[in-house]
Parts: C-alpha cells; structure tokens; sequence
C-alpha cells in the first residue's frame, strides 16, 4: 500500500491503520469485515475452490491441473511430513500439515497482488491462530502416543540428563515446549511478513515522492527506488513461500518431538 503524500511535500510513516484498517463491510454490526478480513476470506474460498477444481477429475495419466497440484501436494508429503515423521506418522498428520503450508504460503502472497497489497499474515492474528492449532494438535498428539502422564514427564525430564540437573534442565524445557515453540511460530511469520510490507510500502512510497511529488531530476531517484521495491517484490515470493515451508516443517517437527517416547 502507498503512503499518502503529506499537503506540501514529504510522506508519513504507516500508522496502525495499516494493519488494523477500519470496517469496511456490515460496520457497527457483529458481523463486520475490514480489509484483511476479506482477503482471508477471499484466500480462503481461492485455495478451496481451486484444488476442488485441479482436482475435480483425476486421471491416471494426469493433465497440466492435476499435475501441478499433485506435484505441491507430493512435496508437502514426502518432503516435509514423511522426511520430519516418518510415513505412519506423515500420512496421519499429512492433511494439517499440508494445509498449514499452503495457507501460509497463499495469504502470504497476497503482499505483492495488486488491490490487495497486503499479506494477513503481517497481522499476528492469522499466525497465533495457526500456531495455536499446531500447538494443540503437538501436545494432543503427544498425550495420544504416550499417555497424559508420560508425556509430560518426557517433556519436562529429558532421558539422559542426571537428576541432579532437572532442578535446571525442567523449567528451561517447560518453557521451551510450551511457551517458545507457539511464540516463535506466531512471532517469526508475523515479523518476516510485516518486515517485507513495510520495505515494499518505503520503496514504491519513495518512488511516488520522488517521481509524483518533486519530479525534474528528482525522478532519476525515484526510478533507483522503483527498481528496489521490484527486487524486494521478487524477494517477498521467496520470503512467502520459504515461511510457508518453515512453518509447515517446525509443525512437523514440534508433533514429532510430542509422539517420539524418546525426548
């Protein structure tokens, strides 16, 4: 999103308005949508309708659709929950792994779509929310494999580690399974996406002062600009789906620790 050229020269830095943008459909109303809101929603009926559609007819020898869905679900499965989990473990957790990453990677893209301009996950509510359903699915699956008991005593007293050091070892572990694991997830989405909106928003803002604004040979500057928010356009898809796969992956990762009786 472009920031506003201030009366008489110069731009202000984003406000909170950016990320948290007032209602814009049914206000005032339980039921009110902002900006962010409608492209989750939109992102989210996107990715449905379009694997029901790739998907709609599968064929033996699959065409270009089926193919290429095939081929992003093949990637999730084997090279995220079967390498992390094993194939038993992988194929159960394989559907909430799988849409894990694809959400991610779908409402971070959105960044760098025209008219939308922003991706949700730059806002820390689509991230808690996702990080929180790994964070229960880990420790449900965890009390599942191992008992309620077990798992907690595999959690907090590591094997291996002499008794005398568990008054050391257990909180830094308490913490570290049940406090770090959902606030990195949450935090380091959140912040990579919020880093990439806000280089995006100074580069095309720059570009628009210098070219809009000033013009003459100020616009020689603003072409410099132009040319950095297009670098970090490209930049911010590989930053979108590389936090897809480490979110995804961490997920894996987190259930795996849970279900392995050997902590």
């Amino acid at each position: 999103m472009l920031l506003a050229a201030s009366e008489g020269g110069g731009f202000h830095a984003p406000g909170l308005e950016e990320f948290y943008p007032p209602a814009v459909l049914f206000a005032g109303t339980p039921f009110e949508l902002n900006r962010i809101m409608i492209i989750r929603i939109l992102v989210s009926l996107l990715l449905v309708l379009l694997f029901v559609w790739l998907l709609r007819n599968p064929k033996l020898v699959p065409g270009r659709g089926q193919s290429i869905a095939e081929m992003v679900l093949d990637f999730v499965r084997k090279g995220i929950a079967y390498d992390m989990l094993g194939k038993k473990d992988g194929d159960r957790f394989f559907p909430l792994i799988a849409v894990i990453f694809l959400s991610v990677f779908a409402l971070n893209i959105t960044g760098i779509i025209p008219f939308l301009n922003i991706s949700s996950n730059a806002n820390i509510g689509m991230p808690l929310v996702m990080a929180l359903v790994a964070y229960v699915v880990m420790i449900g699956a965890g009390i599942k494999a191992q008992g309620g008991g077990q798992y907690i005593k595999s959690q907090l007293f590591p094997a291996g580690v002499p008794k005398a050091m568990y008054i050391l070892v257990t909180p830094i572990e308490a913490v570290s399974t049940f406090v770090a694991r959902p606030l990195s997830l949450t935090l380091r989405l959140t912040f990579n996406m919020l880093v990439g909106h806000l280089l995006l928003v100074l580069c095309f803002a720059a570009t628009q002062y210098f070219v809009v604004e000033l013009g003459g040979a100020w616009a020689a500057f603003g072409a410099l600009t132009f040319i950095g928010g297009f670098a970090f356009t490209l930049f911010e898809i590989l930053v979108a789906i590389l936090q897809a796969y480490i979110f995804a992956l961490l997920t894996a990762a987190y259930i795996q620790l849970s279900v392995s009786h050997d902590h």
